[in-house]
């Protein structure tokens, strides 16, 4: 008895409960629409679906006096409804049209708009509605929201979904910011009317229009940059309108596209909601390009090393620690300025909204998104800005990757490219790069030993092999690659290994430079052989092995 008591008392305060519940889903107003008369019948006012959906059919067909049943004219006197309605109701059929690609999905079919589906992320399943909000629109300080309310008349039995009164108390402003132009409204009477797909024959027309003057300003701009830049004096103001060349092309196409689209053509809501995002999309990139390229010349002109600076010679050490960390400072500033921008565009566009596609609009589902089809680009950002960061490889080093032995001559922000020794350029991917082992000759101590690892017959003398190697050594010394030649007392001959082939041994140069070890080891090398034949011909005997050994492959 004790466990029964509270839940009558629960389910008894639960029923008194429930007139406040659907008091609260209505608005109570004193009458609607005392102006106009009966409702027609085909204006169905009982659901947000049905009444949005009678309203647009009554507009498609030019029935406006039908339409401004849709609307609480509650702010116009009963006698001038007749008058005003129709007109409030073609204007905000404009400013819907053009402006606001309807989300169905929250028009719910019941009287009470009750949301039967949703979890956490549609914290209002399960309550019903008395007010829908279709779209907020910019409109001077305030942005104006259009709505669908749901009413009860004093005088009417049941309650109805109309455009409120502060809905329509914006109209005129909403149709003055977003309706037709006087340019529109100049065409004849034909193009504007609807063509196909919801589009208006103008806008079939003037879509094509608006690309090619985009594209014919996008080619004026570049040349009039192009010409100047190559008229420009000194190597910061060249730098400076290359690099302003695209953020300005971007800004010039965008800043037509908006005015065009502003002034002459109003297009259609299923043109604007792409048109919208583009625009933001175009002025936030050349904003963001203009800072990144900017600050990119202004690096690469006052702090990073010039040009003609050698970054591969061994005094450079310094040069290319610097060019590594501006390098690095660059990547930063690409990834901090993307984010900016994204999160600008996202904002300011209403993008998702306007699609109305409310699984994108998750911070969840964009990043998979986003994610999924960046993931190669966004790995390779980041293993270049890891590479800048912890320098296992700086501009300028020599390293040998992949049995090839290069320069690194650029950290670009997705690849990587080596010079080769022979003079052709080796592209990798960043992440590829950082992924694979390779060898940095440059990295810590400049000076390092070069290794030159013969095959000599077993007869072979190794001590005349010797002083064969000094003796080649004394001559590079005297070149112009001497200088680059480390402590000739730190140079030696090993016999490292023994097998039916022969002796394999190892002749060790000192180097001082990392960068230029290659040259000196060829040069050293070519001297060794060329004496070794000479040996083998003064004694007769095999320097070189000369058989295969037997089963040997």
């Amino acid at each position: 008895m004790s466990r029964i008591l509270p839940i009558l008392f629960a389910v008894l305060a639960a029923l008194l409960t429930l007139p406040a519940l659907a008091q609260d889903s209505v608005f109570e107003i004193p009458e609607l629409n005392a102006g106009l008369g009966p409702v027609p019948d085909r204006i169905d006012l009982r659901t947000p679906r049905s009444a949005m959906a009678s309203f647009l059919r009554a507009a498609r067909d030019g029935d406006w006096d039908a339409a401004a049943h849709v609307l609480d004219l509650a702010e116009t006197p009963p006698e001038r409804q007749p008058v005003e309605g129709p007109v409030l109701a073609r204007q905000l059929f404009d400013v819907i049209d053009r402006k606001a690609v309807l989300d169905w999905g929250i028009l719910i079919d019941r009287p009470d708009a009750l949301q039967t589906r949703g979890g956490e992320n549609a914290p209002q399943a399960g309550e019903p509605r008395r007010s829908l909000l279709l779209r907020d629109l910019p409109l001077d300080l305030v942005p104006a929201a259009i709505r669908l309310n749901r009413v009860q008349p004093a005088d009417a039995e049941d309650a109805v979904w109309i455009f409120p009164s502060e809905t329509v108390r914006d109209v005129p402003a909403l149709h003055r910011a977003y309706g037709p132009s006087r340019f529109e409204m100049m065409l004849p009477e034909m193009l504007r009317t609807d063509a196909f797909g919801g589009l208006m024959w103008w806008e079939l027309i003037g879509m094509p229009l608006l690309l090619a003057g985009a594209i014919a300003i996008g080619w004026v701009v570049h040349r009039i940059l192009r010409w100047l830049w190559r008229r420009a004096d000194g190597r910061v103001a060249t730098g400076i309108l290359r690099a302003l060349s695209t953020p300005l092309i971007i800004a010039s196409v965008t800043t037509l596209v908006w005015w065009v689209t502003g002034r002459v053509f109003v297009f259609s809501g299923r043109i604007e909601v792409f048109l919208a995002p583009a625009v933001a999309i175009g002025f936030v990139t050349a904003i963001l390009l203009f800072i990144v390229n900017g600050v990119e010349v202004l690096l690469d002109n006052l702090i990073a090393p010039g040009k003609d600076v050698d970054l591969t010679r061994a005094e450079q050490t310094e040069a290319r620690i610097l060019a590594t960390r501006l390098n690095a400072a660059k990547r930063v500033l690409v990834v901090v300025v993307f984010g900016i921008g994204t999160v600008i565009v996202l904002t300011s566009a209403n993008l998702f909204q306007d699609i109305g596609l409310s699984l994108l609009a998750s911070a969840g589902a964009l990043t998979l998104v986003v994610g999924f089809a960046a993931r190669s680009i966004l790995g390779n950002v980041l293993a270049s800005l890891q590479i800048a960061l912890n320098q296992s490889a700086r501009v300028g080093d020599r390293v040998v990757y992949k049995d090839e032995l290069c320069h690194v001559e650029r950290i670009h922000m997705t690849f990587v490219q080596l010079r080769n020794w022979d003079g052709t350029r080796l592209v990798v991917p960043v992440e590829e790069f950082v992924s694979e082992t390779f060898s940095n000759w440059s990295l810590q101590e400049p000076a390092m030993l070069r290794v030159l690892e013969l095959r000599l017959d077993p007869a072979a003398d190794v001590e005349a092999l010797r002083q064969a190697f000094h003796k080649a050594l004394s001559e590079v010394a005297d070149t112009d690659l001497g200088e680059e030649l480390g402590d000739l007392d730190g140079a030696s001959v090993n016999v490292s290994g023994q097998d039916v082939f022969g002796m394999e041994v190892w002749f060790s140069l000192p180097c001082t430079d990392p960068n230029t070890s290659w040259e000196v080891a060829c040069a050293v090398r070519e001297r060794l052989l060329a004496r070794a034949a000479r040996i083998e011909q003064d004694t007769g005997k095999p320097v070189f092995p000369r058989n295969v050994a037997a089963g040997a492959t």
